[in-house]
């Protein structure tokens, strides 16, 4: 007899801010406003709590990193690996950064999915991708 439980309907979630990892926050904010990332928000809520919010340009996901967040603020500088910021043309993408300082990988297709990576001071990795389909 085939279970016939319906499960409830779940909620939009909409996924809004990642948190990177950093080991120097006035670093990491420089680098992200070489890389053209906007909308910065950075708050000292406290002695030991700053924030510092920004947002990949035409994305509805920001990212987040800081000094005494729970949590976020203990996560390992650099091990985050492979977020991907979608792009319309890899190429231009990939001038653009290179023209504001950014080193960038070469761009690899793999069938039909183009990439070429980037890391920030701290070895977060980043990549770039396209779609050709």
């Amino acid at each position: 007899m085939a279970n016939t439980t319906k499960l409830p309907a779940v909620v939009d979630m909409k996924l809004e801010l990642v948190p990177i990892p950093v080991s120097d926050v006035d670093r990491a904010k420089a680098f992200y406003e070489k890389v053209g990332f906007g909308d910065v928000h950075d708050t000292q809520v406290t002695d030991t709590m700053r924030v510092v919010q920004f947002t990949p340009p035409g994305s509805a996901c920001a990212i987040v990193f800081g000094t005494g967040m729970s949590g976020i603020s203990d996560m390992k500088p650099g091990s985050i690996k492979g977020i991907h910021l979608v792009v319309a043309d890899i190429n231009q993408a990939r001038d653009a950064l290179r023209e504001r300082g950014v080193t960038v990988g070469d761009v690899s297709d793999l069938g039909g999915v183009k990439y070429a990576d980037f890391s920030d001071p701290d070895g977060n990795l980043w990549l770039l991708q396209q779609k050709t389909w």
